[in-house]
């Protein structure tokens, strides 16, 4: 077990999520911004030839690991949670991996970097989409974020 899911677990207030598969996005989230960092950082590394190709999946990683990190971050915080804003940040983050997925795609034959960040980008995106629909605001709620959860 995680620590991630130990932490959700041991969350004293309410959470309107599973907590399971709300803790396996946060460690997707997670792994996936450390591999695209780690693939743009790779990227940098190539010969200095190769660099103008890769200059797009250089940006979409460094996007994308900046979009799941503040997912994740997002995510984790649960007081005061407004539903709008989560729901906008994983639209995002599905999005982003999405993008950077392709951008991987298209020099995973030549980068091994690359391959390995794609499978990365794509296994979240498949979590973030199953998650959206646990995240859809009801329309229901307050208009404002309520306010901290009570620590009994």
């Amino acid at each position: 077990m995680t620590y991630t899911r130990q932490l959700i677990d041991t969350y004293p207030a309410e959470i309107n999520l599973d907590r399971a598969q709300l803790a396996e996005v946060i460690d997707a989230l997670s792994a996936c911004a450390q591999a695209c960092s780690a693939c743009a950082d790779a990227c940098l590394s190539e010969s200095a030839d190769a660099l103008p190709r890769l200059a797009r999946c250089i940006r979409d990683n460094l996007d994308c690991a900046d979009i799941c990190a503040a997912t994740a971050a997002v995510l984790t915080r649960q007081t005061g949670y407004d539903a709008r804003v989560t729901h906008a940040q994983v639209q995002a983050a599905a999005q982003a991996t999405r993008t950077c997925g392709d951008s991987c795609a298209e020099h995973g034959e030549t980068h091994a970097h690359c391959r390995v960040c794609e499978q990365a980008c794509r296994e979240t995106e498949q979590l973030l989409k199953d998650l959206l629909p646990q995240v859809e605001p009801s329309g229901q709620g307050p208009s404002r974020p309520s306010q901290a959860a009570p620590q009994t």
